[in-house]
């Protein structure tokens, strides 16, 4: 039987442990966006976010505390620090176009045995909405996607070829999920790490495209 999942929090921690000190980290909708909760107090990142602000803190949880001028990409108000700077949207785009951001962590629906990004067209919704992830997964030096290892109903979202409409080709580097890291490399999907309780045997049974075990796998650690 295999072993728990990583609530949502939790897999925001481990992400976290990609984030080294000095780097322009964006955060995509959703999951992302809890990142900037639990960065250690010692490592300085500044986060990003395409609506113009850089530098800014975690996100405000006592509503009494949030400035509804100051959010993230989920909207959700953030705590400034000092530093922090604002700027207009041609300015944040220039920033990420301009290839500064060293890590972007973007939510997804599906990623195939390349890399590629589907993310922006939800399944089932008429139209798509693609904001700043096709200019981030394009540009960001590295992108990390952060998402559940199945859907709700159990069907795998790492895939061989996708199935939903392709954002970003050959983009991801890394995938963070609820059960595994594994990353991208030219050779085919690399199983780095599992959560505890879980065999590599049972996370390929997740997993629509094959998995390499890595010599060092290890098991995830979040601290």
């Amino acid at each position: 039987m295999a072993g728990e999942r990583l609530d949502e929090q939790a897999m925001a921690l481990r992400a976290v442990k990609e984030f080294q000190d000095g780097m322009v980290v964006n955060l995509g909708v959703g999951i992302p966006t809890l990142c900037s909760l639990y960065v250690p107090p010692e490592r300085d990142i500044f986060f990003h976010s395409e609506n113009g602000i850089i530098g800014f803190g975690p996100v405000v949880t006592d509503p009494a505390e949030a400035d509804v001028n100051l959010v993230n990409a989920s909207i959700q108000p953030v705590k400034p620090r000092p530093g922090m700077a604002i700027v207009d949207h041609a300015e944040s785009f220039a920033i990420i176009r301009g290839g500064r951001i060293d890590i972007t962590v973007l939510g997804a629906i599906e990623v195939s045995e390349k890399g590629d990004l589907a993310n922006h067209h939800l399944p089932g919704k008429p139209i798509g909405s693609l904001g700043g992830g096709m200019d981030l997964a394009f540009n960001a030096k590295k992108v990390i996607a952060l998402m559940t290892h199945t859907t709700k109903d159990g069907r795998p979202k790492i895939v061989r070829e996708l199935t939903q409409p392709l954002t970003v080709p050959r983009c991801v580097k890394l995938i963070i999920t609820d059960i595994a890291v594994i990353e991208v490399t030219p050779q085919g999907l690399l199983l780095k790490e599992l959560v505890p309780g879980w065999t590599p045997e049972e996370v390929q049974a997740l997993t629509d495209a094959p998995l390499r075990v890595a010599e060092d796998l290890k098991v995830m650690e979040l601290l």
